[in-house]
């Protein structure tokens, strides 16, 4: 049984694009990063964090395979600096965090681990994705709208922000937080999902 340990709606929709069943467990792990954590490390190990704390929920199912993801919005600072832009606490959070995205680019991390009682694999899509120059009612408009509360970086890239967007390179369902490539290809290596005959399932 595939299961999907994420409270995120926009990644259990993402994976049933893939058109597999499978289960949700709801966690909510505290994500901090460690100092001096480069930023990839800190999504990967949140990312199977996530996974190994799922696979324990479930413990009772062998044949469980469990999906964490984790994603965030990286900008380098003038000194070349990491800045992970977590999720916005309030208003003038998001705002903040808007401001320093305008007219720029930043990275979106996104690293998806697969977990079973005897395995685990892992994958990341880095893309990067570079605003227009927003205008400060654009910005207001846009935080009084709700949606970037609960996003990483306070933006959706599906929602209203997507008019923000002047280039993306790399993985659209990356930005929005569970890369549909990466994520198929880590199931196809466990024998499931549309891709999976290019593997070698004798070894699961």
């Amino acid at each position: 049984m595939l299961y999907l340990a994420s409270k995120s709606p926009r990644r259990r929709e993402l994976l049933a694009r893939l058109g597999l069943e499978f289960g949700a467990i709801d966690l909510d792990l505290p994500e901090h990063r460690q100092p001096g954590e480069p930023a990839e490390v800190y999504v990967r190990r949140v990312a199977r964090e996530k996974a190994v704390a799922g696979l324990a929920q479930v413990v009772g199912d062998r044949s469980a395979l469990v999906l964490g993801s984790d994603t965030e919005v990286v900008l380098d600072d003038a000194d070349g600096v990491e800045q992970v832009l977590g999720k916005p606490r309030d208003a003038d959070g998001a705002t903040a965090m808007l401001r320093r995205l305008s007219g720029r680019t930043h990275r979106v991390i996104s690293a998806v681990s697969l977990v079973s009682s005897s395995r685990e694999s892992q994958a990341v899509s880095v893309s990067e994705v570079t605003f227009a120059e927003l205008g400060e009612a654009q910005i207001a408009t846009y935080v009084a709208s709700g949606e970037p509360f609960g996003k990483a970086g306070g933006y959706a890239i599906q929602g209203g922000a997507e008019v923000f967007v002047t280039r993306l390179d790399g993985s659209y369902s990356g930005v929005m937080g569970l890369p549909l490539h990466q994520t198929a290809r880590l199931l196809g290596e466990f024998g499931l999902g549309p891709i999976a005959k290019a593997f070698d399932t004798d070894q699961i």
